[in-house]
């Protein structure tokens, strides 16, 4: 008699596109503001120094404000799915014909009969518990916040944010300062970057491949794709940076 071997299905699906998505929003915009401001300060002033100045306070500031956005967007998921959960809580007790309707209506969705249908309401009708959370989720499309999301919502993205905005100013850091006393030929010049305009250069390269190396990344956790995931992140967050650079150079001009 053949054995047949029994093989265990393991599912392979991502199941932490929140944070993948806290990502995203930090290091985007991590990567593209700072850019634009160092860009901008670029043709307005010659000092890199000042320009990595400008772009750590736009980092410090950048970073907190897009935590405390991200916190304060996590506590409203928290609160409005809360606020749901004691109206549903409520309408299954003092509602059922309503709720059963509901449950009807959302298998149809599905091509299911009524007559299908009726033993899993009768069974969900006698786990309160399941029976609210079935609605929560197939009814109006929540899903319960994992604990303390708001606060790591916030980290992730304010952290997320300062690694972005540290890539297109690493070139500035690199510039080396002009000798500050008279006669001073003899010294060495042992900076990778000779100017804030090869600084400018080179930030360029580096945020195109950090965008594009961060959108590779993105596409193989969730499963689109590495290629298209990194040239579709390199389009859009480049198109942004380029636009913000040219604005802030617009403005430059003016002043």
């Amino acid at each position: 008699m053949h054995q047949i071997a029994s093989t265990t299905h393991i599912e392979g699906h991502f199941e932490s596109s929140a944070a993948v998505r806290d990502v995203v929003i930090g290091l985007s915009d991590g990567l593209t503001v700072p850019f634009a401001l160092a860009a901008g300060l670029s043709g307005a002033v010659s000092s890199a120094h000042i320009i990595v100045l400008a772009g750590l306070a736009e980092i410090a500031a950048g970073s907190i404000a897009m935590g405390l956005g991200g916190y304060l967007a996590a506590r409203g998921d928290a609160e409005h799915y809360a606020s749901e959960l004691a109206r549903e809580q409520e309408e299954v007790v003092t509602r059922p014909d309503d709720e059963a309707e509901e449950i009807y209506e959302i298998f149809s969705q599905y091509q299911v009969p009524r007559d299908a249908a009726a033993p899993v309401l009768a069974a969900l009708q006698a786990n309160h518990p399941a029976y609210v959370d079935f609605m929560m989720r197939f009814e109006l499309g929540l899903e319960k916040p994992a604990p303390n999301r708001a606060h790591r919502s916030a980290l992730t993205i304010a952290a997320s944010y300062i690694a972005g905005g540290l890539v297109p100013l690493l070139p500035y850091m690199l510039v080396h300062p002009p000798p500050t006393c008279n006669g001073c030929t003899d010294v060495v010049n042992t900076s990778f970057v000779p100017s804030t305009a090869a600084a400018l250069n080179l930030s360029v390269l580096i945020t195109l491949f950090a965008l594009a190396f961060f959108g590779a990344i993105k596409g193989r956790l969730l499963g689109t794709g590495a290629l298209r995931s990194a040239l579709q992140t390199t389009v859009i967050g480049g198109a942004a940076a380029a636009a913000a650079y040219s604005l802030a150079r617009l403005l430059n001009a003016h002043t």
